[in-house]
């Protein structure tokens, strides 16, 4: 099977067949089937804002397949051929959900009495380090926290072992978790909100970060005259919003409107990878590993361990953005089952999936729950935790040949 970035090229079907790629009938039933049921577990198990969060999450899986919105991909073509489209798309997700996220917070307005707050932790060695991991696990694995579920539900097989080694390596991170927590690693919690202009004056500052790293961005790539940014759409006029690839603004708006919408309905921002953990730990669990003894699932996670998975909001929505993404592609024609996946990019996938577990348990998150809701959350951390995962992209990318991946190459028309 060919890459996401490609599954639409080509054959029968395709745009350069002249036409459209079919549409997956039978996997498209199934989805809509399975989220069925899913939605009806949820109503059963939890209460009516934890359905209305499942719905965000398949929301959360359309939007990101569609629009192929990537962290691992943008990273990546930043370090290596001075690419910047990638990041300047994180960046108007980060000011769009900034400028949401303020009013929010500032004024508590929560859905049903919720009272939400950000992801705001303490700068220090346990950020740094695992933001560090996590780079060289997405570049090694091929995919994000969340470029992990909506690629499963592409249909890539490489990344269901990205996958499991991400819930490994998550358990290892919660078992670990009182070494990283402790003082000597954790030294101030700062919030860009917490000065006298409030969060008015944050929006202004985080504003002016994000323009700084737009333009320092371009200007990269005029330095190193890096290939122009150009996707193929697939489709045009409205059969582009289901059947085609969205441009990269489009995704990320949507990625920063339906974020809000969680923040108001769950109280905290959307996170992907504290799920991770409680799968893995309610395995570990199973089998006799006195997991309940651990640090990490004391105090208000201790129930976690004893309730049923639906009633976990971050799981639920992991489920979520699996089966969105899973009905994205069957709709669009592209889904198709990776059914061989050689020896060396499989053992990149664990490992990978292992660094990025472990990375963002002890870094407060991953690149959704730290650095994407820690940024809109005006929590100095998430941008700590983008710079210690730039560098660890730059070694992520040189690992990679050795597993038989390559990287861009500069003298690619699209990256």
């Amino acid at each position: 099977m060919q890459k996401v970035e490609r599954r639409v090229s080509g054959g029968p079907g395709s745009p350069e067949a002249g036409g459209l790629p079919r549409v997956r009938f039978g996997v498209l039933a199934g989805a809509v089937v399975v989220a069925a049921a899913l939605g009806y577990g949820v109503e059963r198990v939890g209460e009516t804002r934890m359905l209305a969060l499942y719905a965000i999450a398949l929301l959360l899986g359309v939007a990101l397949y569609h629009a192929r919105f990537g962290f691992t991909s943008a990273f990546r073509q930043l370090v290596t051929v001075g690419q910047g489209a990638g990041l300047r798309a994180h960046m108007l997700m980060i000011a769009a959900a900034s400028l949401l996220f303020a009013p929010i917070l500032a004024y508590g307005i929560g859905v049903g009495g919720i009272h939400p707050s950000g992801y705001v932790y303490p700068l220090g060695l346990s950020v740094a380090v695992g933001a560090f991991m996590f780079g060289v696990g997405m570049q090694l694995g091929g995919a994000c926290a969340s470029g992990s579920l909506y690629t499963v539900g592409g249909g890539e097989t490489r990344i269901v072992l990205t996958l499991f080694g991400f819930v490994v390596g998550s358990v290892l991170g919660a078992w670990n978790w009182g070494f990283w927590t402790q003082e000597a690693f954790n030294w101030r919690t700062i919030s860009l909100a917490d000065t006298r202009f409030g969060y008015a004056g944050a929006v202004v500052i985080q504003l002016a970060i994000v323009a700084a790293i737009v333009v320092v961005s371009r200007a990269v790539e005029r330095r190193k005259q890096s290939p122009k940014y150009a996707p193929r759409p697939h489709a045009s006029g409205l059969a582009r919003t289901v059947r085609g690839t969205w441009p990269l603004w489009a995704g990320a708006l949507a990625l920063a409107v339906l974020n809000a919408a969680t923040l108001m309905l769950s109280g905290k921002p959307w996170g992907i990878t504290s799920a991770f953990a409680l799968w893995g730990s309610k395995a570990a669990q199973a089998v006799g590993v006195d997991v309940g003894s651990w640090s990490y699932w004391s105090g208000d996670k201790a129930a976690a361990l004893h309730a049923p998975v639906l009633s976990d909001v971050t799981s639920v929505m992991d489920f979520g953005i699996i089966l969105g993404a899973m009905a994205a592609a069957a709709a669009g024609g592209t889904f198709a089952i990776q059914r061989r996946v050689p020896l060396k990019a499989a053992a990149a996938a664990i490992v990978g999936g292992i660094l990025m577990g472990y990375g963002a348990r002890i870094a407060y998150g991953c690149n959704i729950g730290a650095y994407f809701g820690g940024v809109a959350s005006f929590s100095l951390h998430g941008w700590l935790w983008l710079v210690m995962a730039l560098a660890g992209t730059y070694l992520g990318t040189r690992l990679r040949p050795l597993f038989g991946l390559s990287n861009p190459k500069p003298e690619d028309s699209s990256c």
